[in-house]
């Protein structure tokens, strides 16, 4: 390989809305470096290599750019000024042939294709000038194809390494009336979780199967058939750039490793004998003819083959195919007989662009997904048929409801306009202060009672709205607040550039005991609106929670939206945090009821030389550990113990022991001292605190203490037994949620308070400055 060849470079590969994440992840698996998602592309580096890997084996990706030069051009003169000083010669040869793509807003430019024209005129003349002579202009598989983004006064100049379309397999010689493009179909197939039922051996049906495309697609990727091996044309093959032994050695790899038979059962059946035929003769042209099964078969007569549950996947005819918006709501309703009568246990996940229509399913879909069929907004639901009789209609209604809920009543405009500013005005001050979590809505409208959260992950790799709903009161009309809803899900992707599968619904009740660190049962919200949020604590968008790591203040701090109704980091304790981090130089520092140790991580920061955390919590003691990890905290300096704090502190108060022994935790399971009787410290003894931080649940009657813990109630023993652990010159950091909490008399006479609520207020909880209560204690002199 040429040092060209092994030479790191910078790509962009374009997604089709709804599926920039599943790219991300499958250009990880390929082993992409600097991976970042945005909400239609995915830019990552790697050399020449990962390049072409990404063409042969990306199944989601529409394009594949190339990234050549970036700079700054504010208007159309100073792009042309700029382009023109380019080496074009390296890359493009200037006898063959040249098409130029543009796309973004630049002052001067009109349109895309004076765009366009331009960035040929630079490349034409360039050329012209280096070597005498010019490429000629081919739109059809040019030799070479240019692109031009401009944003923001930048511009990218990129090479269209695909030079058309990635979804172009090359084994569909004609579709149906209104074809799904292959790159999507693998989308739907990979989003339905199919890889994952070949591993299981699972059948595979797609019973409206028309040109095949879904039957072809799910037999690929059983098979491992890398999607672009049948292509012909790419955009690198004229480009002087390329690397044939490369390529060729590439391809030589992909078709030894495509396996020539599946476990699974892979088939398609259709009413419309052409389309059967159709399908057949793509099947053949893929090679996959062996693989798969086509029938001729109206869905009505379609049954299952043998006992075991596997995945139902389907495009169902809408009014475009059908013609009238009456034989698509029939096709959807017999359909749906058909899977809750003959297909019970199995998956379904049904692309439908006729919202109106998907009622006629009754079927719950307890995941939908937006995505987008070229200029065809569609929905993807994604329905469990283990018990289909219990699914009847709601949810399929408050999914086709939300999916055309307007988001152009005066209402929804004001909405999106306010969250707009929002995040304008939040996010600049976010930036200043090196935070990528912060709360970005807070029922500013108080007829949209949500509070918003936006949560970046780590280096920018996806940005996630965190959404709960203020229960409403019985005053309110059921129906006002479910349009309210409908209403703000509809807004937010669009106002805030958030696809919908990263949007996590909460609805918010006061909790009580340790419900509020507990796993969310019931899985995902069925439809937003419908009774799965109405009817629990808390349900979520998304069916199962992944932990990803967010950043503030320079550390690093795992965050789960989905499992729990906190997230794992408070936000609103970001200035208490930082607080701790000032004054934790050289001390010993006690964190009590820690939950997942974000505190203690920034004591550690700050300087402190031991800590202790505590919580009853195994799960949040695990969390804790992860965070400890994350940072790099020395696991034999800063410990993790399991007790119930208040007994803790009755017995180390008490003079029994101070709870210094226990083992490091860092990566394992934390110490359990449920008795809050240690093994390193000798009776009679106590340790001594520097700084301690104490901040209890409102209300806990778990399971695992020994009673019931009410911080209005019992806050004076707390505080009391804290300050017996103060060193001499020490102070408490006590802190509660509780809104309606009453710092104690006696506290004040016998301790120095100070009131440190409103200076540890952030400046995104302006609005609710009742968020918490937080006292500085300490001796008095």
């Amino acid at each position: 390989m040429s040092a060209a060849a092994g030479e790191q470079r910078r790509f962009i590969a374009i997604a089709p809305r709804g599926l920039s994440e599943l790219l991300a992840q499958e250009l990880r698996e390929l082993a992409a470096a600097s991976v970042a998602v945005r909400s239609t592309s995915v830019r990552f580096e790697g050399d020449l290599e990962m390049g072409y890997r990404a063409c042969l084996w990306s199944r989601i990706a529409s394009r594949m750019l190339l990234v050549l030069e970036e700079f700054e051009a504010p208007d159309a003169e100073a792009f042309y000024r700029q382009a023109l000083t380019f080496d074009w010669g390296a890359h493009v040869d200037p006898h063959g042939t040249l098409a130029c793509d543009f796309s973004g807003a630049l002052a001067g430019i009109d349109n895309s294709h004076f765009g366009a024209l331009r960035l040929k005129d630079a490349v034409c003349d360039r050329l012209r000038e280096q070597c005498g002579v010019r490429p000629d202009v081919q739109l059809q598989r040019p030799s070479v194809r240019l692109h031009a983004h401009a944003h923001a006064g930048r511009v990218t100049l990129a090479l269209d390494l695909a030079g058309e379309g990635l979804h172009r397999r090359g084994y569909r010689r004609e579709g149906g009336e209104a074809p799904l493009r292959e790159n999507l179909a693998a989308g739907v197939l990979l989003r339905a979780g199919w890889a994952q039922a070949v591993a299981r051996h699972a059948p595979f049906l797609d019973p409206m199967c028309g040109s095949g495309t879904l039957v072809i697609e799910a037999a690929m990727i059983a098979a491992r058939r890398a999607p672009a091996l049948l292509r012909d044309y790419f955009g690198f093959l004229g480009w002087r750039g390329h690397d044939a032994a490369l390529w060729q050695r590439l391809c030589s790899e992909a078709r030894a490793g495509a396996l020539s038979d599946v476990p699974s059962r892979i088939r398609g059946t259709d009413r419309d004998a052409r389309a059967v035929a159709t399908a057949t003769a793509n099947a053949q042209r893929a090679g996959v003819a062996a693989l798969v099964r086509f029938e001729r078969c109206g869905v009505g007569e379609v049954r299952e083959e043998g006992t075991q549950g596997g995945l139902i996947c389907t495009n169902p005819p809408y009014g475009e195919r059908l013609g009238d918006e009456a034989a698509a709501r029939s096709a959807h309703a017999e359909l749906g007989r058909v899977l809750r009568e003959h297909f019970a246990g199995w998956e379904a996940a049904i692309l439908t662009a006729a919202p109106g229509a998907a009622r006629e399913l009754q079927l719950r879909s307890h995941r939908v997904h937006e995505l987008w069929n070229g200029p065809i907004a569609c929905r993807l639901l994604r329905i469990d048929l283990a018990a289909p009789g219990e699914a009847a209609g709601a949810a399929a209604d408050d999914a086709a409801e939300t999916a055309t809920a307007s988001a152009e009543t005066a209402g929804a405009r004001m909405l999106a306009n306010r969250l707009r500013k929002n995040l304008q005005r939040l996010g600049r001050q976010a930036r200043r202060e090196h935070i990528s979590c912060y709360r970005l809505y807070d029922a500013d409208m108080p007829e949209y009672a949500f509070a918003i959260d936006r949560y970046e992950a780590l280096n920018g790799a996806a940005v996630h709205l965190h959404v709960q709903e203020y229960a409403p009161p019985a005053s309110v009309d059921v129906q006002a607040a479910r349009r309210r809803r409908r209403e703000m899900l509809a807004t937010l992707p669009r106002a805030l550039q958030v696809p919908p599968e990263r949007i996590h619904l909460r609805v918010r009740r006061p909790q009580r005991g340790a419900r509020q660190y507990q796993p969310l049962r019931g899985g995902a919200l069925r439809a937003p609106g419908g009774s799965a949020a109405t009817g629990s604590a808390a349900t979520a968008v998304r069916s199962a929670g992944r932990p990803f790591a967010v950043a503030e203040a320079g550390l690093k701090f795992l965050v789960n939206l989905d499992d729990y109704l906190d997230t794992g980091l408070f936000l609103d304790h970001r200035p208490t945090r930082a607080l701790l981090r000032e004054r934790a130089r050289g001390v010993r520092f006690l964190n009590l009821f820690c939950y997942t140790g974000t505190a203690t991580v920034y004591a550690a920061a700050g300087g402190a030389r031991e800590s202790l955390s505590l919580d009853l919590s195994n799960h949040s003691l695990q969390w804790a550990s992860e965070n400890f990890r994350l940072n790099g905290l020395d696991g034999s300096r800063h410990r993790l113990e399991r007790a119930e704090c208040l007994e803790w502190l009755r017995a180390a108060a008490g003079g029994t022991t101070a709870a210094g022994g226990g083992a490091a935790t860092r990566g394992s399971a934390a110490t359990d001292r449920t008795a809050g009787v240690g093994s390193g410290a000798a009776a009679g003894s106590r340790l001594r605190f520097e700084l301690i931080f104490m901040d209890p649940p409102t209300f806990s009657n778990s399971k695992r203490m020994q009673g019931v813990l009410d911080v209005q109630r019992d806050h004076p023993e707390l505080i009391e037994r804290c300050t017996q652990l103060l060193a001499p010159g020490g102070q408490l950091i006590f802190s509660t949620h509780a809104q309606r909490f009453k710092l104690a008399a006696s506290i004040a006479e016998r301790w120095r308070v100070v009131d440190l609520s409103r200076a540890t207020l952030p400046f995104d909880f302006a609005r609710n400055p009742r968020i918490h209560h937080c006292f500085e204690i300490r001796q008095r002199a």
